[in-house]
């Protein structure tokens, strides 16, 4: 999604008041919209732990602020007939809601912070669609946490942490820009390892003990960042991603499902993170193979070079951001009830072929998030991706302060809270074998 230009103000009584701007939605948005499900909201969290208090007039004056700045993200689903050819974004002037909110505090104020941003999606009727709850940390005086939830509709992650770390300028009065980001060892080129064929269905996570209740669950944890040679060959993202897949070949096997070929999708993000940062979504997705007798703890050198490898060439590929199929769908060929319907199935019936899971490395956060001397600097940043089925299961990691911020989160319909406990032993476990030392 790229950056528009503000609309047009309003008129001044003596002339006509002229119609809000309008956009039509992209393909990840169209996609996204023809597959929404209330049983399971397409919202992304963030949550962000502060060691000191915020005041609530001065952070909604900040927080407004900044959304005028990266104005592209005051925006509603427009209203429309039946048979129109494309569901379009209203950009308007100002939110038609309050963004900011302030929950009562209590003794589980986190786990139901938590659980909304699972469970209530912003509506995309109202601009814009994002909510921003300050929360009291549970069992302690002073610290803070800032819970966003987005409706994934509309925007990504990124782009709403960038809107964050404005707001975060705006309040405490402290540069926030983006740190450069970490520059990558050339290394050797490993041997080409045939990998699966993208034809043959891969495998998915095993089902463990599921809820009654439709919706997402999530786990969240602090780890510490593996170690890594100095001049490796592969980065954390690819021991993040070794780890992510022996994890779920370990669940499986324990569920006595048959070793598949296993693709994770890796969402790749190419916008800068300074202020021009266009506000959308805007990552591609790709996915990593993985063969059944490449995932072997004892050849861990050799794992992790063959997956920097591929991370690396699927990184350099211009590739549309769904690909190429996604692009027919959004074509205006038909109105996008039928489009719609026709989505929907198809994504039914590609079932067997989604990906294992989705892994989504946010990696160092590249802003302070400082907001000044009572609130304080960012010492913990959380993120999660929704989990619908097909998939069921997704693995979101950032790394604040020099600690890993895992995120697991997973269809209800697939797991339940004691295998999420399970899989972050298992990541845990597994993350640790990842730090070879040659």
């Amino acid at each position: 999604m790229t950056a528009v230009e503000q609309p047009a103000r309003g008129g001044t009584g003596s002339g006509p008041v002229r119609r809000p701007a309008r956009v039509p939605f992209p393909v990840v948005d169209e996609i996204a919209r023809h597959c929404l499900q209330e049983e399971e909201p397409e919202t992304v969290h963030i949550e962000v732990h502060l060691p000191g208090r915020l005041d609530p007039d001065r952070l909604r004056t900040a927080f407004t602020e900044a959304l005028h700045r990266h104005s592209r993200i005051l925006m509603r689903q427009a209203p429309g007939r039946w048979y129109r050819r494309r569901y379009e974004w209203e950009l308007t002037r100002d939110p038609d809601v309050e963004v900011v909110g302030f929950p009562p505090p209590g003794p589980n104020s986190l786990r139901d912070a938590r659980t909304r941003a699972l469970t209530n999606a912003p509506p995309l009727t109202a601009s814009p669609p994002i909510r921003l709850e300050v929360v009291d940390e549970d069992g302690r005086s002073d610290g803070t946490v800032l819970f966003l939830t987005i409706n994934h509709t509309a925007l990504d992650g990124p782009a709403c942490l960038r809107v964050l770390a404005t707001a975060a300028e705006l309040y405490g009065g402290r540069d926030n820009s983006p740190a450069a980001p970490p520059v990558r060892a050339a290394g050797t080129t490993a041997p080409p390892v045939e990998v699966p064929s993208s034809w043959s269905p891969p495998a998915h996570v095993a089902p463990g003990a599921p809820e009654p209740s439709p919706g997402n669950g999530m786990l969240v944890t602090e780890l510490p960042l593996p170690h890594r040679p100095k001049g490796s060959p592969y980065t954390v993202n690819d021991q993040l991603m070794v780890t992510t897949a022996l994890m779920i070949a370990h669940w499986n096997r324990e569920h006595g499902v048959r070793p598949r070929p296993m693709r994770i999708t890796m969402p790749v993000d190419d916008r800068p993170r300074d202020s021009t940062m266009p506000i959308g979504n805007g990552t591609r997705l790709v996915e990593v193979p993985f063969a059944p007798e490449e995932l072997d703890p004892s050849d861990m050198p050799g794992l992790l070079r063959r997956t920097a490898t591929r991370t690396r060439a699927l990184r350099s590929l211009p590739r549309p951001q769904l690909g190429h199929g996604a692009a027919l769908l959004t074509a205006p060929w038909a109105p996008v009830g039928v489009r719609a319907a026709l989505t929907r199935g198809l994504r039914r019936a590609a079932a067997p072929w989604t990906s294992t899971t989705l892994l989504s490395n946010i990696g160092r956060v590249p802003y302070p998030l400082d907001f000044g001397e009572e609130a304080g600097r960012a010492s913990a940043v959380w993120f999660s991706a929704p989990a619908r089925m097909p998939r069921g299961l997704t693995v979101t990691t950032a790394s604040t302060a020099g600690r890993l911020h895992l995120a697991l989160r997973w269809s209800r319909t697939l797991l339940g809270h004691g295998d999420g406990a399970h899989l972050r032993d298992l990541f845990e476990h597994y993350l640790h074998t990842t730090e070879v030392t040659r």
